[in-house]
């Protein structure tokens, strides 16, 4: 899994917080840890590529939104992510 995150104030005392995760196969994940397929396994045509989750970006998002006290319910955006508000909180 991939997850992308950002973070900016929306008000003041409230911070916007933006994530969208994405699944990446089994094989792109072998070459990113340096272990890719062997020889034979590479002739076989891809599985995919990684591809957006949006059921895994809506639970994650849920779990931080109740972790963060967020404000109101996830809303979209353009960019495949979900969007929560939530207090800022200085220590």
């Amino acid at each position: 899994m991939c997850a992308h995150v950002r973070a900016q104030r929306a008000a003041p005392g409230q911070v916007k917080i933006a994530l969208a995760c994405w699944v990446v196969n089994m094989d792109t994940a072998r070459y990113l840890g340096a272990n890719p397929p062997a020889r034979e396994e590479m002739r076989l045509p891809p599985e995919g590529i990684a591809e957006w989750d949006e059921e895994l970006t809506s639970r994650v998002i849920g779990h931080l939104a109740a972790r963060m006290n967020a404000l109101a319910t996830a809303l979209p955006t353009a960019d495949k992510h979900l969007t929560i508000t939530v207090p800022l909180v200085l220590t």
